[in-house]
């Protein structure tokens, strides 16, 4: 009956293990959940902080999904780094896991999609970076005066800034902002048209609210932009 009963036990605990192996399969290093953050801390931890544009990816693909590779951007704007940054920035992720750092690749035809991000410095290699363990890029949209609003509500980064009061009305200039119905879930189309964050734009919808940069940009403590010393 010993026998038995260890025998049952180990496979239990390796059912369990195999499980959360399988949760996160691409990069163990990475926490299944992370708890919100604020905007000046995400700017703390991060090395470099900048508006970019997508302008190529190089990934790996499994089942439609990026599993590892790269993505090239364009540095529009730098707030914060720590280390001399070019025009064009190499971000690596791989692996499936929450919060991973992958962008979409633009047609020969289309800008890419612009984003404030918030990226540290490769360990292994000080050209190429990574996302942070909550996320890496919030989604920007250009207004009908040409400037740059964060997406709202915001996607991609669970943040503890109250973004409610900050948000306005506009009329974006910037294809990105519509998006297809079949993009959206029945339970999140129905609640953003019920609160007029969206509404109907061809065959689609298009968001309707956005966070100016500038505002978002007025959370971020000065003390959070400073390199951190290595």
């Amino acid at each position: 009956m010993k026998i038995r009963n260890f025998v049952l036990v180990s496979v239990l605990l390796f059912s369990i293990a195999l499980r959360a192996a399988e949760t996160n399969p691409g990069d163990e290093s990475k926490p299944a959940e992370t708890a919100p953050i604020s905007l000046s801390e995400l700017a703390r931890k991060a090395d470099l902080v900048a508006v970019a544009q997508v302008k190529d990816t190089d990934y790996v693909y499994a089942r439609s999904y990026p599993n590892e590779g790269s993505a090239y951007l364009k540095i529009l704007i730098t707030y914060k780094h720590n280390n001399p940054v070019e025009d064009i920035i190499e971000v690596y992720d791989k692996g499936l896991h929450p919060n991973e750092c992958y962008f979409e690749n633009p047609t020969v035809m289309e800008e890419g999609r612009r984003f404030l991000i918030f990226f540290r410095l490769d360990p292994e290699d000080p050209n190429i970076y990574r996302g942070l363990d909550e996320g890496c890029a919030l989604e920007l949209f250009v207004t009908e005066d040409n400037r740059y609003a964060l997406k709202y509500p915001v996607d991609g980064i669970k943040l503890t800034d109250n973004l409610d009061q900050l948000a306005k009305k506009y009329d974006f200039h910037d294809y990105y902002s519509v998006v297809a119905e079949e993009s959206l879930s029945p339970e999140k189309r129905d609640a953003l048209l019920a609160k007029g964050l969206i509404k109907p734009y061809e065959d689609g919808f298009k968001y309707t609210h956005g966070v100016d940069l500038t505002a978002a940009r007025s959370l971020i403590s000065p003390a959070a932009l400073k390199p951190r010393r290595k």
